[in-house]
């Protein structure tokens, strides 16, 4: 079968650079395609040349005659005095027409159409909601190929699963450019990496991708070992992880365990704990008795929640579940109408927040970040203002670039030098991945995870949560903050459930079944409450290991004794939490 897009020896520059030269590739039916990327390296501009959005400088680009394709920029334009419904739903002449539609319903409820309403005007939609309406309006349409720029931008954790379940369901081609690592490995059959003009293609998702960027590091043995540890450290991380990720890849496991043989794990844990706690404390920051409301809406409702010495907390919901106003109170940033915060005496905290703080635009970007602090220390590693900028994303020649005419994805990454120039011991980052590529992403997640102190996340980015996090809780709008021992794949399993209609039963069917789960409920709450207390114990016990471990520092015999102790509590509490998970969800 023909392609339905072809490029041939297409070349298309800005300026001097080139972003595309003489580039020759082709997108076939039902293909799914990723594409990854450096920021500026020309992903974009091969959107536009593919869609016809933007005509090449030289070559030739020729589409399939009838080709029905939709494409969705970042630079989101909706038509003047239109409404919600009118551009989602323009294909239909009536309500029942679309409510009919089984495909089109799912998309409305799935990116959040609904709650934002149909007879909304667009004039008043904020930019991530219009983002959604546009997305929206494409996917409703009959397609050969979907062209999307970082559509997983303004999705909570529900929506970029739901994004990728309706696009293997749909059986469309698909070229997406995204920094989601997990959408990525579970949408792409392909991925495309632009780099210095060119397009390579690798078969399969980010997890193929990777290895074959470590494979070809090791044979190269080039001047790049950083860049070579990095992808080795990655691709550890995806071996040993969790077997709905070690499991999809298609490449060789032989030469995978191969090339990570003598990788570490990615952080360890026991020692960041220890050295967290010799710096902050018992007391960290808490949350008392504490009610926060958002006009008629109570967020928290009289929660205590205690955040620890070395927590990495996870937190997720849904859009305007009030994640952001957690990590403000969390911060002191605002205060709830009951209760108190409680914040250590030797906290030193850092925010990263969705706004972008004033930053001086006089400097150059390497005073800025000097202007903080000349040298940085994460745990073990000590790096200058220069080193800490090149790995956030700002190469030496652009660190001599005035503040002032940085981007807006290049200002949030100054953003994040200063802060951690800082030296924290507590980071409350919310939505941190924002404009940052995957190269980025990847050295951000290697500072974190030689980062000894606190941390509480907010991200859409369910790979980042689940790379640096222990820990995961989630806001599911009943006014309490509930801690998922299941991780984020419990938090989607519970927005299902909680979705999923009531099931009918018949007055006899109903009698037996209170019957039977008046029993069952009894035992349930006694075996609940048991697993509590064995969860205390157990947790008890753990912290007096981590104090032994202290004063065992000088003693390695000691220090390997109790950590082979503490690693059996460790496991004795995962299983004890997984029994609870189960009763649990038998009396909800």
């Amino acid at each position: 079968m023909a392609n339905l897009v072809n490029l041939e020896a297409v070349s298309k520059s800005y300026g001097v650079k080139p972003l595309l030269d003489g580039v020759s590739l082709g997108v076939a039916a039902g293909q799914r395609i990723g594409v990854v990327g450096l920021n500026g390296g020309g992903k974009t501009t091969l959107l536009e040349v593919l869609s016809g959005l933007a005509e090449p400088d030289s070559g030739r680009v020729s589409h399939v005659g009838g080709l029905r394709m939709a494409v969705v920029t970042q630079r989101t334009e909706l038509p003047d005095g239109s409404s919600v419904g009118e551009v989602v739903l323009e294909r239909y002449g009536a309500e029942h027409e679309w409510a009919a539609d089984a495909r089109v319903r799912s998309i409305v409820d799935g990116l959040g159409i609904t709650a934002i309403g149909l007879d909304t005007p667009t004039a008043n939609l904020s930019g991530g909601e219009r983002r959604r309406v546009s997305l929206a309006a494409a996917l409703t349409g009959e397609l050969d190929l979907v062209v999307l720029d970082e559509p997983t931008n303004h999705l909570d954790v529900e929506g970029v699963q739901w994004l990728a379940d309706h696009l293997l369901t749909r059986r469309i081609a698909v070229v997406v450019v995204t920094h989601d690592r997990w959408f990525l490995d579970t949408v792409a059959s392909v991925t495309w990496e632009v780099a210095n003009g060119r397009v390579e293609s690798y078969e399969g998702g980010y997890a193929d991708w990777i290895f074959a960027r470590a494979e070809r590091a090791r044979l190269a043995a080039t001047a790049e070992e950083k860049r070579q540890n990095l992808a080795r450290k990655e691709l550890a991380w995806l071996r040993r992880g969790p077997q709905a990720r070690s499991s999809k890849p298609r490449y060789r496991i032989d030469a995978a365990e191969t090339l990570i043989a003598d990788v570490p794990p990615p952080r360890d844990s026991v020692e960041l704990m220890a050295f967290a706690k010799r710096r902050l404390g018992k007391t960290v920051l808490e949350l008392e008795d504490t009610t926060y409301t958002v006009g008629d809406r109570t967020l928290l409702d009289h929660v205590t929640w205690r955040v620890g010495p070395g927590d990495r907390i996870g937190l997720v919901g849904i859009n305007g579940s009030g994640k952001t106003s957690l990590l403000k109170l969390l911060g002191g940033d605002v205060k709830g109408s009951t209760g108190r915060r409680i914040e250590g005496k030797t906290v030193a905290l850092a925010h990263l927040r969705q706004e972008l703080d004033d930053l001086p635009a006089d400097l150059r970007v390497l005073q800025a970040i000097e202007q903080v602090a000349g040298r940085v220390v994460f745990g073990k590693q000590e790096m200058t203002a220069s080193q800490l900028g090149e790995k956030l994303g700002f190469p030496q020649a652009r660190q001599w670039t005035p503040v002032g005419d940085l981007s807006g994805g290049e200002r949030r990454r100054l953003q994040l030098c200063r802060l951690l120039m800082a030296e924290p011991n507590v980071l409350l980052l919310d939505e941190p991945t924002n404009d940052l590529d995957i190269d980025t992403l990847q050295q951000l997640e290697d500072l974190l995870d030689g980062w000894p102190g606190t941390m509480v996340v907010v991200s859409h980015d369910r790979y980042l949560v689940e790379r640096v996090c222990d820990t995961i809780v989630a806001l599911f709008g009943d006014g309490r903050i509930t801690h998922l021992p299941g991780g984020i794949e419990e938090y989607l399993n519970r927005r299902a459930l909680a979705k999923e209609p009531a099931a009918a039963t018949t007055p006899t069917a109903a009698k037996a079944e209170a019957k039977k789960s008046a029993a069952d409920l009894r035992a349930a709450q006694k075996d609940l409450g048991r697993l509590e207390r064995k969860l205390d114990q157990l947790h008890a016990k753990e912290e007096k290991l981590h104090a032994a471990l202290l004063e065992a520092a000088t003693d390695p015999a000691k220090l390997m004794e109790l950590n082979a102790e503490l690693k059996g509590v460790k496991g004795e509490i995962e299983d004890v939490e997984g029994r609870w998970l189960e009763t649990s969800e038998l009396l909800e």
